[in-house]
C-alpha cells in the first residue's frame, strides 16, 4: 500500500490493524558521469515499492533530499543543512505519530544521512524524556545495502571496483528500474580513487568525475534485479520484526 496513492479514509482504516510505515529516504546528488542524480533516493524507493508489490506493507512518500553538501560543486545536487534535515525528519515523524502511527522504519540510500537521521531520532526521544512521558512511537534506520544478504550478494557480483560512491550495485538497481535512463561513459581511470570527504571544493578537486573507488561500468540491469528482489524480501522480514516489538 502506498500512502501517497491512498485516501485519508483508507489510511484511517489501515491504522486499525497496522501502525507501521516505511519511509524511503535518500539524497539528490551527483553519482559520477553515468549515475542518476536521484540514485540515493531511487534505490530505497525502488526496493520499498517492490516490497509493497509482494507483501502487506505501507510505504510513505520518499524523503528525497538529504545531506549532500560535499557534492554541491556538481550541478544538479540539492542539499540540506544538518539542522534543516533534522527539523524536517522530526516533523515527518510528529505528523505520522499524530495520525496514530507507532513504528516508523526509515529505509536509507545515502551513507551521508546516517549520523543526522540518528541525531533527529535522538532529539525526538529527548523531547519525551525531558517532559517525563513516553514518546509513543519508535523509529528505526536501515541502509538498504545492509538488509540481510544484500551486502554479500553485491560482494559476489562486484568483487573488485565496488567502491563507496557511484557504486555498481546502486547503479545496477536504478538500471533495473529505469532501463530507458541507462547511461554509458569511458572511465579514466577505470576504478576511481578514494579518500576523505570534506567540503564541496575539496571533493571536486579529489574526485574529478564524482566517483569514489568505483567502476560503475560493472553494473547491469540483471544484477540490479537480483539485488532488488533480495532486498525487498529482507525488508519485509525486518519491518515485520520491528512491528512485532513490544509496545510500552
Amino acid at each position: 500500500m502506498l500512502l501517497h496513492l491512498s485516501t485519508w479514509a483508507e489510511i484511517e482504516a489501515r491504522l486499525t490493524h497496522s501502525k507501521t510505515v516505511v519511509i524511503p529516504i535518500g539524497s539528490n546528488e551527483q553519482h559520477g558521469p553515468t549515475g542518476l542524480l536521484g540514485t540515493d533516493w531511487l534505490c530505497p524507493e525502488i526496493i520499498a515499492h517492490e516490497a509493497h508489490r509482494t507483501g502487506d506493507i505501507l510505504i510513505g512518500p520518499t524523503f528525497n533530499i538529504g545531506m549532500a553538501q560535499h557534492h554541491l560543486d556538481f550541478p544538479g545536487t540539492i542539499a540540506l543543512r544538518p539542522s534543516t534535515f533534522m527539523l524536517a525528519i522530526g516533523d515527518w515523524c510528529r505528523s505520522l505519530a499524530h495520525a496514530g502511527f507507532e513504528r516508523m522504519f526509515f529505509l536509507n540510500g545515502h551513507g551521508g544521512n546516517v549520523a543526522t537521521i540518528e541525531a533527529a531520532f535522538s532529539e525526538l526521544y529527548a523531547e519525551s524524556s525531558y517532559a517525563g512521558r513516553r514518546r509513543g512511537f519508535a523509529c528505526k534506520l536501515k541502509n538498504w545495502w545492509e538488509l540481510k544478504g544484500v551486502g554479500a550478494l553485491a560482494a559476489r557480483q562486484f568483487p573488485v571496483g565496488h567502491g563507496s560512491h557511484a557504486t555498481p550495485s546502486e547503479i545496477a538497481v536504478t538500471q533495473w528500474a529505469y532501463p530507458d535512463a541507462i547511461k554509458t561513459a569511458n572511465y579514466a581511470p577505470q576504478i576511481a580513487p578514494t579518500g576523505p570527504i570534506r567540503e564541496a571544493g575539496d571533493f571536486r578537486a579529489r574526485y574529478a568525475d564524482g566517483r569514489m573507488g568505483s567502476d560503475p561500468a560493472l553494473a547491469t540491469p540483471e544484477k540490479g534485479g537480483e539485488l532488488v528482489k533480495l532486498a525487498a524480501a529482507s525488508l519485509l522480514t525486518e519491518v515485520a520484526e520491528f512491528d512485532a516489538e513490544p509496545r510500552t
